[in-house]
């Protein structure tokens, strides 16, 4: 390892890195420099200059973060950042190997993440005192805080890490591009391919290509860089996090570069990833840490698309991690619907499914959606799909470990959706145990009014007095339930998580909900109606734990209307109940 109290401006030395297929070619480069607490306290950055036509030409790569750097045969650091966006020469920020090794230390302390051992795979040797076997010409050994900012009010930037979305149209990446960039991710699309089953001979050394998977399977997200340093069991690469989370769980695969792209604004890889070869462990401020051989968590998804001349079943599978697998889930659900022959734009959606969590009840999924003037339908259930999981995974109380989702999805075409214009009873003066005809009046879409009779009926026990009936869509109704949580409300456990995600109504119903002026409590996620005012009064203390609240009324399901489209609305009635 080259001491980077000896580096000063005017040393010569080599960097590593892939510009077409497997093999790592030398780069020739000038140091310029040493930045003190460029990166941040106590984090130096290592000016230097790319030299030779190549680098001339391509300039600073996005992919090729990670490039290791070496002086007299040591290694020094890690090519990681880009200075400017237009610049005239090809000028790099290198961050040191010291810093890369404090993320290795991370790795060696307990982690939440969840991960399953796998068979040992054989991994190159290279120490840190020494250049890749290629460079000496001998055969290579067989084998939640903020990202970065990469905002242009800032000279000094991590050089871009390129997510492919393969299998996915641009469509859909502009659609969601925003949100992968917030974590550190530039997605690009067309620019790369997956062959996982594929064996790359070349072997894992300083300066290979190597790939974090997000997705994998009908769909395909993959953010590559470029390998640092490698031992036996681990590697280092980067020298900036992908996304700064941490502890984390991702595929680890190797990737050939198909060719790179020279670019005044933003020079790019474009990359193939092959075989598995372990897990991305670590993703931290100075780099990512891969363990060889370790099997990342994944959550395998189907997705069967029905109410189409072609049915068609997506399987796929995506990372396990509270902000990248909603993240994905959205993408890849929205992409899995605009790919086929059968999809309108508007159309009518039917959702049903499961997320699987161990060590508690299935979550179902059950609801319609139809397209609006703000959004398609597509649209509204990937974002329905990916709530979910982002009520699940921002549980503050535990940890969910999701075991695989189940998802089968209808459509059919044109706007079927109703407004809810008003709503009466025809008798107001009614009695305990009565039944009570209900009126409402619906305004299809684009279509004449309709008037829809059903019968409820009242409780026998019923107290004299006005009490409300509440005529609503479903969405309104998981409002007044509180099944939707206030965000400034007291964190639930897992379980009454779970537990109100599968109380959710869906919205091709209208719905006949009691209101009595009594007091209701509901705990640990269920209902407890007609709660006396005097046990009211002994509970109230226990309501900021969390599993337990009080509401002034109680709400009685009277009965609901099927309809076969995705209704809106909700009016108040007035009831006088009689002695």
């Amino acid at each position: 390892m080259y001491p980077l109290s000896q580096v000063h401006a005017g040393l010569h030395g080599t960097a590593y890195t892939v510009l077409v297929g497997s093999k790592p070619e030398a780069i020739d480069l000038e140091i310029l420099g040493v930045l003190h607490d460029a990166i941040g306290p106590g984090k130096d950055m290592i000016l230097a200059r790319l030299l030779g036509t190549q680098a001339e030409y391509d300039g600073v790569v996005a992919g090729m973060s990670g490039s290791p750097v070496y002086i007299d045969g040591k290694l020094v650091g890690a090519i990681g950042f880009r200075i400017g966006q237009f610049t005239k020469q090809p000028i790099a920020g290198i961050t040191p190997i010291a810093q890369m090794l404090e993320v290795a230390k991370e790795d060696d302390r307990p982690s939440g993440i969840s991960s399953v051992e796998a068979s040992t795979s054989d991994a190159p040797q290279y120490p840190l005192n020494s250049a890749p076997a290629l460079a000496a010409n001998q055969p290579a050994s067989a084998s939640s805080a903020p990202p970065w900012s990469s905002s242009t009010d800032s000279a000094v930037h991590p050089i871009e890490t390129p997510l492919v979305f393969d299998g996915f149209s641009p469509q859909a990446i502009h659609m969601f591009q925003q949100r992968f960039r917030s974590y550190g991710l530039t997605p690009v699309s067309g620019l790369g391919s997956a062959t996982p089953n594929a064996v790359d001979p070349a072997p894992v050394v300083p300066g290979s290509a190597i790939s974090a998977i997000i997705v994998s399977g009908d769909f395909d997200m993959a953010a590559t860089c470029t390998v640092t340093y490698v031992d036996p069991k681990r590697l280092l690469a980067c020298g900036h996090p992908i996304t700064r989370f941490g502890d984390v769980s991702l595929p680890m695969t190797k990737a050939q570069v198909v060719a790179t792209v020279a670019s005044s604004l933003e020079p790019i890889k474009i990359v193939n990833t092959t075989e598995t070869v372990g897990s991305f462990t670590q993703d931290r401020e100075s780099g990512i840490l891969g363990v060889f051989g370790k099997k990342a968590s994944m959550i395998p998804v189907t997705l069967a698309l029905g109410g189409i001349a072609q049915p068609h079943t997506y399987r796929f599978a995506v990372v396990e991690h509270p902000r990248l697998t909603s993240a994905a889930l959205l993408a890849t659900v929205y992409q899995a619907m605009q790919d086929t022959n059968g999809y309108n734009d508007p159309s009518t959606d039917e959702l049903r499914g499961t997320i699987s969590v161990a060590g508690y009840p299935d979550v179902r999924i059950d609801d319609w959606f139809a397209s609006t003037n703000q959004q398609p339908a597509s649209l509204a259930v990937a974002i329905a799909v990916a709530q979910r999981f982002e009520s699940l995974y921002s549980n503050p109380r535990e940890m969910p470990s999701i075991r695989q989702v189940s998802l089968t999805l209808n459509t059919s075409p044109g706007r079927q959706s109703a407004r809810l214009d008003a709503a009466r009873v025809l008798a107001s003066r009614v009695h305990a145990g009565d039944r009570v005809t209900v009126e409402a009046t619906l305004h299809p879409y684009r279509e004449p009014q309709k008037i829809l009779r059903w019968t409820v009926a009242l409780p026998d026990t019923l107290p004299p007095g006005q009490v409300r009936l509440l005529i609503s869509d479903g969405t309104t109704l998981d409002h007044t339930l509180h099944l939707i949580p206030n965000p400034s409300a007291p964190p639930l456990g897992l379980g009454e998580t779970i537990a109100r995600l599968n109380q959710l109504h869906p919205n091709n119903l209208l719905y006949a909900t009691l209101l009595v002026p009594v007091p209701q409590a509901r705990v640990q996620g269920h209902n407890l109606p007609a709660v006396p005012l005097t046990m009211a009064n002994i509970l109230q203390p226990v309501e900021n734990n969390g599993s337990f609240s009080i509401d002034g009324e109680t709400a009685i399901a009277l009965g609901s209307e099927h309809l076969d489209m995705a209704v809106a609305g909700s009016q108040v009635l007035t009831l006088d109940v009689q002695p």
